[in-house]
C-alpha cells in the first residue's frame, strides 16, 4: 500500500491514441510473435514523487478470426511522468488502440523546498 503524508493529493487524467494500424498495414495488424508500442507520458506538473497509476483501454479493434491478446501496463513511472506500454503476441492482429490513465499522489506545495 502506498501511503500519502502529504494532505495536498495530485490527480492527473489523460487519454492516448496508442497507435492506428489498420489503415497503413502497420505491424500490430500485419505482423505475429512479440510486438510493442511504448508511449511517453509527462504529467501535467510534477508530483512529489512517483505516483500510482492506473490505466486501461478505452478504445481496442481486433480482428475477430484470431486470438485477443493484451497486455497494457504503466512502466518507469516518476514523478514528471511514465511509458504507456501496449503489448500483443502470437498471431493477434491488433487494428487500434486507445488508452486512458489516472495518476494520484502527493502534489507539490508551493512551500516545499529543493534541497540537494
Amino acid at each position: 500500500m502506498k501511503k500519502l503524508r502529504n494532505y495536498l493529493i495530485g490527480l492527473d487524467q489523460g487519454s492516448e491514441l496508442m497507435f492506428s494500424d489498420f489503415q497503413h498495414e502497420g505491424e500490430m495488424w500485419t505482423g505475429e510473435g512479440p510486438r510493442e508500442s511504448r508511449r511517453p507520458i509527462r504529467f501535467s506538473e510534477p508530483f512529489r514523487g512517483a505516483p500510482v497509476v492506473h490505466v486501461s483501454l478505452s478504445m481496442l479493434d481486433l480482428d475477430h478470426a484470431r486470438n485477443h491478446r493484451t497486455d497494457l501496463r504503466a512502466e518507469n513511472v516518476t514523478a514528471t511522468g511514465f511509458e504507456l506500454v501496449f503489448r500483443t503476441w502470437g498471431d493477434t492482429r491488433v487494428a487500434r488502440v486507445r488508452a486512458d490513465w489516472l495518476a494520484m499522489g502527493e502534489a507539490r506545495h508551493p512551500d516545499d523546498w529543493d534541497i540537494d
